[in-house]
């Protein structure tokens, strides 16, 4: 069945908006860096958000929602994942739940393993627990970005009593396969460490893709794993602030359901209503145009690549958003964002923010229009010829 890629608003209409996208630099500054897309939402999410408007229906969230029953109906539509819903919990956002969760299973001064390059939050949100963070950086072979197992096992051998995991990897895309993590489950069990799986970009996964849930890639992973996940970032919900916290083991449920009443509080009812709606059979239609949307522009960007910042070096990611690049061949230092939004006007994530191994990377957000991202890549394809005015003034 042919689907027709949904289209992005007008960038007039854009930036009328103000969330950060859009207010954090000048209206010369084309803006792909923070994870916000330039799509317009789900109707059913529209028309939901204006009936609680209509309604005032802006109080306190309650302790059901409906969002868990949604969530299980999403997870086996798009996933084949079984979730009972008694395991699943909410809270604000995903990092929210990560500290929390981080807290349940160590203590502090405990080594935490993050694999970079990866999403620059981690890195604050291990501290916030009281944890120390282990680097065990990916593995980039002719395949694709991997996971280390063998220095993860390293890792845990030394005594790193947790890690988390980002499936998919935010800034790669990479989809990590069914026997990949369970191996990293066999491994984390064999040493009495827990995973915490950060899976928000898993509705953003390409359909010719298969997206493994941690948890349900063993039994093993269902023995010492959770999984944090949203609404937010496939369907740009993201202020409205709601996550899910996923179990499958009644240990792990049981560690969950002891966390106190406050961290399902901080819940936005906003984000429960939406996340409701988003989940939602009738919205996977959207999603679906949405996929088709990123499909084109993740492919597409690898032809702009090509053809105005030769020397650049990007893997077509197999899912979100969010592309990857190389910039290093060029030249322009650890951190090419800031020439190219200093001499280009196109604010693009600083590499070095997802760890030493995003020295020379840019991170690229590619969920806006394709003229948008051709501009952008024009712009930045016309410093590659054109002398570097900072080097000509140099002693």
């Amino acid at each position: 069945m042919t689907v027709t890629p949904l289209e992005a608003l007008p960038i007039d209409e854009l930036r009328e908006r103000s969330s950060t996208k859009w207010r954090r630099y000048p209206a010369d500054v084309l803006p792909l860096f923070v994870a916000e897309t330039d799509f317009p939402l789900a109707p059913a999410i529209t028309a939901r958000l204006a009936r609680a408007v209509e309604l005032g229906d802006t109080g306190y969230t309650p302790p059901d929602p409906g969002i868990r029953d949604a969530f299980v109906g999403f997870a086996r539509r798009r996933f084949a994942w079984e979730v009972e819903p008694h395991r699943v919990r909410t809270t604000c956002d995903v990092m929210m739940g990560v500290v929390e969760l981080l807290r349940l299973v160590t203590k502090p001064g405990d080594r935490v393993v993050v694999t970079p390059p990866v999403y620059p939050p981690f890195y604050d949100g291990a501290p916030e627990a009281g944890c120390e963070i282990e680097r065990v950086p990916l593995i980039e072979t002719e395949a694709g970005w991997e996971l280390d197992l063998a220095g993860i096992d390293a890792a845990f051998a030394g005594g790193a009593t947790a890690m988390l995991l980002c499936n998919p990897h935010n800034p790669t895309g990479t989809a990590h396969t069914q026997e990949s993590l369970a191996a990293l489950a066999e491994i984390a069990e064999r040493h009495g460490a827990h995973i915490i799986s950060d899976e928000i970009h898993s509705p953003l996964t390409q359909p010719d893709v298969e997206f493994t849930p941690f948890l349900a890639a063993s039994d093993a992973a269902a023995r010492v794993g959770f999984a944090v996940t949203s609404a937010s970032k496939a369907f740009n919900l993201a202020g409205l602030k709601c996550a899910l916290m996923v179990t499958a083991s009644d240990r792990m449920t049981a560690l969950v359901d002891s966390l106190p009443e406050e961290v399902e509080w901080r819940t936005g009812l906003f984000g429960a209503i939406a996340g409701v709606a988003a989940f939602a059979p009738e919205s996977d239609v959207w999603l679906d145009s949405l996929l088709a949307a990123l499909d084109e522009n993740r492919r597409l960007l690898a032809d702009l690549l090509a053809e105005h910042v030769p020397g650049a070096r990007y893997r077509i990611p197999d899912a979100g958003y969010l592309a990857w690049v190389d910039l290093t061949a060029l030249g322009w230092g650890d951190n090419p964002a800031v020439k190219i939004l200093r001499d280009a006007k196109v604010a693009l994530h600083f590499g070095p923010m997802f760890g030493v191994e995003g020295n020379g990377h840019v991170r690229i957000n590619i969920g806006c229009s394709p003229d948008v991202l051709r501009h952008a890549i024009e712009r930045i394809g016309k410093l590659v010829a054109a002398p570097d005015p900072a080097a000509a003034t140099a002693p």
